[in-house]
């Protein structure tokens, strides 16, 4: 099984334009790039690493309601993948990772 077999969340939140969370689409998340750039220092010293921090913050907006998430570091390494329809289980919130719709250029 290669990596890509294996998909993890947090490397599709850092390309997701955009989220779904729980059937709400939310524009307005952050990433704190301080703690992520604190896991990819120890990965690269090959020693592990766990924190209880926030690392995804989320908002959306529920017809006037706006609701929050928050997700810590280790919740979110420990999100499932569900292939069948390409979201995480992420304790009892589903979340899917969406990308802007872009059109492609076919020079090469």
């Amino acid at each position: 099984m290669s990596d890509t077999d294996n998909p993890y969340l947090l490397d599709q939140l850092e390309s997701a334009d955009m989220l779904e969370i729980d059937g709400l689409h939310a524009f307005d998340f952050t990433l704190d790039e301080a703690l992520l750039d604190q896991a990819d220092a120890a990965a690269e010293a090959g020693q592990p690493f766990a924190s209880d921090d926030i690392v995804v913050s989320i908002e959306a907006l529920d017809g006037r309601e706006r609701k929050r998430w928050r997700f810590s570091y280790n919740s979110v390494m420990e999100a499932e993948y569900q292939a069948e329809d390409d979201s995480w289980q992420l304790g009892p919130h589903r979340l899917k990772c969406l990308g802007a719709v872009q059109a492609s250029s076919e020079d090469e």
